[in-house]
């Protein structure tokens, strides 16, 4: 009895259309696999618990800057911290009447932040009363032509400028110390699964006017990417209504949308905004900035790769080159965007290393924590 046998037919070849879909689709599990590894990455080491420190038996009235949005976040942010290290914590605002509340629970330490709207006298009396007083300046420098009238009213002067520090001094301050804001976790942290957004570029930020022309020069080229921009005054831009909803205008973003976009984006710009500026400022001594803004710490807790301008003091937070990435110009900026967006392990390597320097350091726990050591020791 013979056997039938089956010649194997072989595949035919695919169309150029099913190569592509086929090279679509794989590529597709090779970027989904990486981004899941690297999420996970993200995780363990926000999974990490904070470092403990000591919880001191002292009583601080926390005088809130009563401004809202957005000093609100900061204010949160600092209370959480001091509730977290001090025994007790009495809270209060500009607006109301410190010397009753001093008086009736003679707080160790009456801690103020910003105080731009705080009646001095009110904290005269209260040093008066042999209770200790300190400032934490909300704006340096941009707005030193009020803080300078403020800062010898107070024991303890903190100033997130470091070029702050030698005018006032000048002014007779004993005791002025170094101490930018930080990271709080609870608002400023990975996205650890998918995320709603997916952006290559954002910058999230006011339209400051250095902003404003810094962008203007390199607005084609930075859009051939799919880049995000948020902020207020954007209307600024001239050419912002050719660019749709890629430019949205007019609009505070809470802490959590911003850690959203932040960690959705493949790149974040950090642009300081200006010591100078005729609008926007009240700097008539054009104190130079040399010290990093608040985003710098955000956008690294929230697990993304930093392109931020130079700032002198900017080494001592973060590595240049391995936890934050750096631009001099606009040409720059627009080259490093392209480099890394074609190199995902060095892009995701950075954001990994700049996460983990911000966890280890850059808190507001551990920022709170240098505040109390240097007034109780």
């Amino acid at each position: 009895m013979s056997k039938d046998f089956i010649l194997p037919v072989p595949p035919l070849p695919l169309t150029t259309a099913e190569q592509s879909k086929l090279q679509g689709r794989l590529n597709g599990f090779k970027n989904g696999y990486e981004e899941g590894y690297f999420r996970g990455r993200l995780a363990i080491l926000d999974g990490r618990p904070e470092e403990p420190l000591p919880v001191r038996n002292i009583h601080v009235m926390y005088v809130a800057s009563g401004k809202g949005y957005p000093y609100s976040p900061l204010d949160e942010a600092v209370l959480s911290s001091l509730q977290s290290l001090t025994a007790a914590v009495t809270v209060t605002d500009v607006h109301q009447n410190l010397l009753e509340l001093a008086g009736g629970n003679k707080p160790d330490l009456v801690l103020v932040l910003d105080g731009m709207d705080l009646p001095l006298e009110q904290i005269d009396r209260i040093r008066g009363m042999g209770i200790r007083t300190a400032i934490w300046l909300t704006d340096d420098p941009y707005y030193t032509d009020f803080t300078l009238g403020l800062v010898n009213h107070y024991d303890y002067v903190f100033t997130l400028e470091r070029n702050c520090i030698e005018y006032y001094r000048q002014l007779g301050c004993k005791e002025v110390h170094y101490l930018p804001f930080a990271a709080y976790r609870p608002h400023y942290r990975p996205t650890l699964s998918r995320s709603p957004v997916t952006r290559e570029v954002s910058f999230i930020g006011s339209a400051y006017w250095n902003r404003v022309h810094f962008f203007r020069e390199i607005m084609p080229q930075l859009m051939e990417f799919n880049t995000v921009i948020n902020g207020i005054w954007w209307d600024r831009l001239p050419e912002a209504p050719l660019y749709g909803n890629r430019i949205e205008i007019g609009k505070w973003m809470s802490p959590q949308e911003t850690a959203t976009a932040y960690s959705g984006s493949k790149i974040v710009i950090n642009l300081h905004r200006s010591h100078k500026d005729d609008i926007a400022n009240n700097n008539t001594l054009a104190i130079s900035a040399a010290s990093p803004n608040p985003r710098t710490f955000e956008i690294a807790a929230s697990g993304t790769l930093q392109l931020s301008d130079i700032r002198d003091d900017l080494a001592s937070f973060y590595k240049p080159g391995e936890e934050i990435v750096t631009f001099g110009s606009q040409q720059e900026m627009i080259d490093k965007i392209r480099y890394y967006l074609s190199h995902e392990e060095e892009r995701q390597a950075i954001a990994l290393k700049g996460l983990e320097r911000t966890l280890r350091e850059h808190t507001y726990p551990k920022r709170v924590n240098q505040l109390l050591t240097t007034i109780f020791g």
